[in-house]
């Protein structure tokens, strides 16, 4: 890992990403006087005003990823998003004023979506969005394209994550040895669909969202939307609710049956919930690009060292 990035160089990355989307949607004929940050972590995400336009400009990676993959990646966001939007489902889906593609420029990937109004009048409802995802699961059941099985799980980037925390101070050494012992009997597991499918009979994979819908959904003024399928995937249903507690699985159980799906099953939310707190430490090794994620993670991290052991 090399120096951690200061705030300037975060400003200057947003600043880069920003201009690359003027640049981009100007390109594709949107009319554009400036580029508004609407929000910034992972990525950064623009308003090209005045068009009803938002980019999404992914600027922390891992290394694992290369313009290839994140292209992929991107395109199956955008397929799954306008196919759900084509069923009726309540998402936002990509902009109709641009090519349904992520645009290469300055070294970004870029994509390209509606400009959706905000309700702000009140906190995000954990326990409702937790019970739509339900909703969402029930929906992708049917979806007929093509997705890897937990890419969403990343276990390269992982493998080699932990490897390059070793001898960092950004994790303790007692977590990072544990984090080790366990990715040894978890790697198979989701990098080898047959592998889990012998240790979970009876469990069936199916599309997923991939990245906690619960807390990606996006209260629009005219009701909550579903968003972001960054890391769309196959897998669990219970990947998605992955390290979010008892209430939040009772609630999605209720949307279950509502729909007429099973109930989350308790070894595979352990199963899942211990891929994602190892997936989280790995992710320390990002920490170089984004310095705050050291303390935004130390929650999960305190989580998972009050659980046993993954064997």
């Amino acid at each position: 890992m090399t120096a951690f990035a200061t705030p300037e160089d975060i400003a200057a990355r947003t600043a880069a990403a920003t201009n690359a989307a003027v640049a981009a949607g100007r390109d594709l004929g949107l009319e554009i006087t400036e580029g508004r940050v609407l929000y910034e972590l992972f990525s950064v995400v623009v308003h090209l005003v005045p068009s009803p336009v938002v980019a999404r400009v992914p600027t922390v990676l891992p290394h694992t990823t290369t313009p290839e993959s994140l292209a992929r990646r991107q395109r199956q966001e955008l397929d799954v998003a306008q196919w759900l939007h084509d069923q009726g489902t309540p998402v936002i889906p990509p902009s109709t004023l641009v090519p349904r593609e992520p645009v290469q420029r300055d070294g970004f990937s870029i994509t390209f979506w509606p400009f959706t109004d905000e309700d702000k009048s009140s906190e995000p409802d954990y326990l409702r969005n937790s019970e739509l995802t339900a909703d969402l699961h029930r929906a992708l059941q049917d979806y007929p394209g093509e997705l890897d099985f937990l890419s969403s799980a990343e276990p390269r980037f992982v493998r080699e994550g932990l490897d390059e925390l070793e001898g960092l101070d950004v994790v303790a050494g007692e977590d990072l040895a544990r984090a080790r012992r366990e990715w040894e009997v978890l790697e198979p597991l989701v990098s080898d669909e047959d592998a889990f499918r012998r240790r979970f009979p009876g469990i069936e994979p199916q599309p997923i969202h991939g990245d906690s819908p619960p807390a990606n959904i996006f209260a629009s003024t005219g009701g909550p939307l579903f968003s972001d399928f960054e890391l769309v995937t196959r897998g669990p249903v219970e990947w998605d609710l992955a390290g979010l507690g008892p209430e939040l699985v009772a609630a999605y159980d209720r949307g279950a049956a509502r729909n007429g799906l099973r109930a989350l099953d308790e070894e595979v939310l352990r199963f899942v919930n211990a891929v994602g707190a190892i997936r989280v430490i790995a992710y320390l090794s990002c920490a170089d690009q984004l310095p705050a994620m050291v303390e935004f993670m130390r929650p999960f991290i305190d989580q998972w060292r009050a659980t046993d052991v993954y064997a």
